[in-house]
């Protein structure tokens, strides 16, 4: 959901706005934020709500193969990465723990929309090569944050920009979704745009963990090289 207290990578919510809609909505949800703060909701709250929303849309529309309400229902719940960063910011707070908890349930709604494709290819898709990717996307997704995560717990910048990182993986998997649920409607062929998407993803997903590697690979032997020539300096003194 919204990310407080840190700099990271862009939130689906964020990530499927552009920068003039983004404004236009924060000055349409502002109100509303304000109004909330002043019921004594938290925006702990709020992002507990969105991840909840996003994860029962994922679990409940798309493993029944309703892709279409499923994403709606999802791109609802995403405003809250809206709500819960103005709400952060009305109240003049930026945490550490919101950060956390940010992340944490990222990875958990992460988890649910792949897990809904899975559970969908396992089941009535009746498609266990599209299972076996979803699964992929799902894992690849956690081992990149990791990656990035770790390398900046041992004080490496981790800096490189992934081929599909967080909010591109999301972006492409919902949009792909959404439209293939029209083929409910009537619209054909279009059903085909979702396991696109997944390969999609799946491919990138592999190049931006590769990236992510070999970027902390090169730091790190660059932060060793360097304390080792610091290291001799301060001997030849």
């Amino acid at each position: 959901m919204a990310s407080r207290g840190h700099t990271a990578t862009p939130t689906v919510g964020k990530a499927m706005l552009n920068k003039y809609a983004r404004a236009f909505f924060t000055r349409v949800l502002t109100p509303f934020a304000a109004f909330l703060i002043r019921r004594g909701v938290s925006p702990d709250t709020v992002t507990l709500i969105g991840t909840a929303g996003v994860v029962a849309g994922a679990l409940v529309f798309y493993p029944r193969g309703e892709f279409f309400w499923g994403t709606v229902v999802i791109t609802l719940f995403v405003f809250s990465d809206l709500v819960d960063g103005n709400m952060a910011r009305q109240l003049g707070r930026s945490s550490r723990w919101g950060a956390f908890l940010d992340s944490t349930l990222d990875r958990v709604a992460d988890g649910a929309v792949f897990g809904g494709f899975a559970l969908w290819y396992a089941g009535s898709g009746d498609d266990n090569v599209l299972c076996a990717v979803s699964i992929f996307c799902l894992a690849s997704g956690q081992v990149v944050s990791y990656t990035k995560a770790r390398g900046e717990s041992i004080g490496l910048p981790v800096a490189v920009n992934g081929l599909v990182e967080r909010a591109e993986r999301l972006v492409i998997s919902l949009v792909a979704a959404g439209f293939a649920g029209m083929h409910t409607f009537g619209v054909p062929g279009i059903q085909y745009l979702l396991p696109i998407a997944l390969w999609v993803v799946a491919v990138g997903s592999l190049v931006t963990l590769i990236q992510r590697v070999v970027t902390v690979r090169r730091e790190s032997a660059e932060a060793e090289a360097a304390e080792q020539q610091a290291q001799g300096s301060e001997a030849a003194q």
